[in-house]
């Protein structure tokens, strides 16, 4: 099992859009995937356990992948944080 700390990058949070590419990329991997935000722990390939954090901009959370596939899964989601979900704004 690992764990990453990521910040939430773009201004609108983990809206609908942003929940659904994170659900699309977990899913590809085969490793268990929860979220931990606020004391809560939510299933990362749940978009409505994702959009029920309600993570704004500047949000911490917590990944953690656990299976085969642990660190690609890990270094592909990440990446989805750190450039704020690959969305324009403005």
């Amino acid at each position: 099992m690992i764990k990453k700390k990521v910040t939430v990058q773009n201004a609108a949070g983990i809206h609908a859009r942003p929940a659904s590419l994170i659900v699309k990329e977990a899913t590809r991997f085969a490793s268990d995937f929860h979220v931990h935000m606020y004391g809560y722990r939510i299933n990362g390939k749940s978009i409505l356990g994702l959009l029920t954090l309600a993570a704004e901009q500047g949000a911490e959370l917590e990944l953690e992948m656990d299976g085969p596939d642990e660190q690609e899964a890990m270094e592909k989601i990440a990446s989805l944080f750190s450039n704020g979900f690959r969305l324009e704004e403005g």
